[in-house]
């Protein structure tokens, strides 16, 4: 059962935010309460069908002591009586906590892990799945570092992609990927095991995260690259070192200037994921951490090419449909991983 209070408490939170909008809010105040008005607005619909179901509901218990009326109630009660549930979990589902990142476009960062060459070429495989994906959201996907190795493989990447809520998505696929092939590197027909690590962060905002110039070093070095790629006579690579933190970033794209402002992006985005980690943690204290962690430690999936078979392993989720997957048809992965990160979150809700 829906807490009745608690809907009133969310409408008419609703009906203060519109009445102020309309009124003309401070210009310092639109912003957020515009983003909460656009937040509130889907549950409030919701929360209106719900009461009007149960309302149909009530009166047509009451018609069933209308001579009349009767055969029109007993043929309307029963679907009502199984609608009414269905709206209930939807409405559950909307009153979840969100994460307030979740609309944010998102920084995904490929490296290889265990596994050489082969490990490179899986991280460059990651990548072009993560680009089909976006593309068939109608997401944009901006490469801000790319290091390749001599074979075509992935040293690193950094990659910008924006859309309409890219980070609710993709911050299931942070953790250790797992592949398991015949590298084209062996002779012998031998399946190999590797792995390459994916980081998927919210982009942050200058006002989300502040950074005193005191505590950033910049050294700008000659750009470089595999096979000549991206070679330039001028020093424009950045490399910028967060000094409480030890984090360091880099970006060597032709424009000085522009590798600033990129470093920069990702520092910002890596000391937020910091931050919400840490919040996280002293939230999830008492139990231990779930689906969309992002813990980076994590064995996640594993690519089996041999068997054409994808398993997620933190749902037990098997697809024998790896050619697609690799393709980028993850919907039924990530749809599987939201459900069970919304089941849980249910599950503390209400426990």
């Amino acid at each position: 059962m829906v807490p009745m209070d608690k809907l009133a408490q969310i409408t008419q939170r609703f009906e203060f935010l519109e009445a102020k909008l309309s009124a003309g809010a401070p210009p310092s105040e639109i912003a957020a309460l515009s983003r909460e008005y656009s937040e509130l607005k889907p549950v409030v619909v919701q929360i209106a069908a719900y009461r009007q179901a149960r309302d149909d509901y009530d009166e047509a218990e009451a018609m069933l002591s209308d001579p009349e009326m009767r055969s029109l109630a007993e043929e309307e009660l029963p679907r009502l009586k199984a609608r009414i549930p269905e709206m209930e979990q939807a409405l559950r589902l909307a009153l979840l906590p969100r994460d307030a990142a979740d609309a944010r476009p998102a920084i995904l960062e490929i490296r290889p892990g265990t596994g050489g060459e082969e490990a490179a070429l899986f991280a460059g495989d990651l990548l072009r799945m993560y680009q089909r994906y976006a593309e068939a959201q109608g997401w944009k996907v901006q490469i801000l570092e790319e290091t390749e190795t001599e074979l075509g493989g992935i040293k690193e990447v950094t990659a910008l992609i924006s859309g309409e809520g890219v980070f609710s998505r993709l911050k299931y696929e942070s953790g250790v990927h797992r592949v398991q092939r015949v590298p084209e590197t062996e002779a012998g027909g031998r399946i190999h095991t590797s792995a390459a690590t994916v980081a998927v962060l919210p982009e942050a905002e200058e006002v989300d995260i502040d950074i005193p110039s005191g505590d950033i070093r910049i050294d700008t070095m000659r750009a470089s690259g595999a096979g000549g790629q991206h070679v330039n006579t001028t020093d424009s690579a950045v490399r910028i070192t967060h000094i409480p933190t030890g984090i360091v970033v880099t970006s060597s794209e032709k424009s000085q200037h522009q590798n600033r402002a990129i470093a920069m992006q990702v520092l910002r985005a890596r000391l937020y994921d910091m931050e919400r980690a840490r919040a996280d943690a002293e939230r999830a204290a008492s139990r231990k951490s779930q689906v969309g962690s992002g813990d980076r430690s994590e064995r996640i999936r594993t690519y089996n090419f041999p068997q054409g078979r994808m398993t997620d392993h933190r749902i037990n989720l098997t697809l024998y449909r790896l050619d697609q997957v690799m393709q980028g048809d993850l919907t039924e992965v990530i749809d599987a991983l939201i459900a069970d990160d919304q089941a849980r979150k249910l599950a503390e809700m209400e426990g």
